[in-house]
């Protein structure tokens, strides 16, 4: 498939990304958008009741449906739409309607609806979603490149002042039916306790997902002489850990947390949560044929790995596949 863009070489491409505020949405599609162009637009929706119930199937709220300019997706419209999630799947097929086919719309992840109306559609390998409109990568789009490199710069920051060698810990939480329990915490703690015994540190970060019981339950089980959990006070070392860790353990349940550990270079150790969902499973199996992970099988020890970044490419197959001009060279 190769859409024909109506736009020039010369022309400055405008681009919207529109999600509904959650998290791993909005990093897949600002990494995605912001490489389209460095002024991309962000719009969030936030449809009523019913329409919130039945997206992605329903039409964008009536509310937003006009030239109102409360709306978040009132004109002019953008060369490009760039999507993610169900509540914004509407949306964005509208913004196509409305300006007349004239906006090109893609969606990070599947839409599970109106597949067909996407100019262009990119998946994780592990989905396995095909169709002509339809592009897969084994990671995820981030926009974590420059962030890491200035934080590997700051020697002031508190894990980069941890003796080495660092272990980073990257936890996440319940999803697609990953348990995360008490049971699971004092494995965990066990784990670290036992086998990180080749690194002087742990730099220890939860994720929004993680149940602070989890979080508590961890901490009272944890004997490792030199170990940071961040408590929830201050900013999220987690940019700091991914930068400084010399190696990482994350857990399995998120395929975004996964794709940003596996772009530093560093060895990453998978934690498999009881209950995580296959398609995850597929996703580690994956990585580990390309040397990018190991399972904790003896013990936690320093690793050379594969490093694994699919954002450029995933940018790149979006100018490829819908004619767009070459992006201007621009310092990253």
């Amino acid at each position: 498939m190769n859409k024909q863009s109506n736009i020039a070489s010369g022309e400055t491409l405008t681009v919207w990304m529109i999600t509904d505020g959650k998290i791993g949405d909005d990093v897949q599609c600002e990494a995605v958008a912001s490489r389209l162009s460095p002024d991309f637009k962000r719009r969030i929706v936030c449809p009523r009741a019913p329409w919130s119930w039945i997206a992605p199937w329903g039409p964008a709220d009536p509310r937003d449906q006009s030239e109102n300019p409360t709306s978040p997706i009132s004109p002019p419209y953008p060369d490009i739409v760039v999507a993610s999630g169900r509540r914004a799947v509407p949306y964005a097929v509208y913004v196509k309607q409305a300006s007349n086919g004239k906006t090109k719309i893609v969606c990070l992840k599947d839409p599970r609806s109106q597949r067909s109306k996407f100019d262009l559609i990119w998946a994780p390998d592990h989905d396995r979603l095909s169709g002509d409109n339809v592009f897969s990568t084994l990671t995820s789009p981030h926009n974590l490149e420059r962030q890491i490199s200035t934080a590997r710069k700051n020697q002031r920051g508190p894990i980069w002042r941890m003796p080495r060698p660092i272990l980073g810990v990257i936890i996440g939480g319940p999803s697609g039916g990953a348990h995360y329990d008490a049971a699971m915490a004092s494995h965990l703690a066990e784990t670290l306790n036992k086998r990180a015994t080749e690194f002087a540190s742990l730099a220890i970060t939860p994720s929004r997902r993680t149940p602070s019981e989890f979080v508590s339950a961890l901490e009272n089980s944890l004997t490792h002489q030199s170990h940071f959990l961040w408590d929830g006070d201050g900013d999220n070392p987690y940019i700091d850990i991914l930068a400084n860790a010399d190696t990482l353990l994350v857990t399995a349940d998120s395929h975004n947390m996964l794709s940003e550990a596996v772009s530093t270079g560093a060895g990453v150790y998978v934690y498999r949560p009881k209950g995580n969902a296959a398609k995850l499973d597929r996703f580690v199996a994956a990585l580990k044929t390309r040397g990018a992970v190991n399972e904790i099988d003896g013990g936690l020890i320093p690793f050379d790995a594969a490093q694994i970044d699919a954002t450029q490419e995933i940018v790149d197959e979006i100018r490829r596949q819908l004619s767009l001009p070459s992006q201007r060279s621009r310092d990253h």
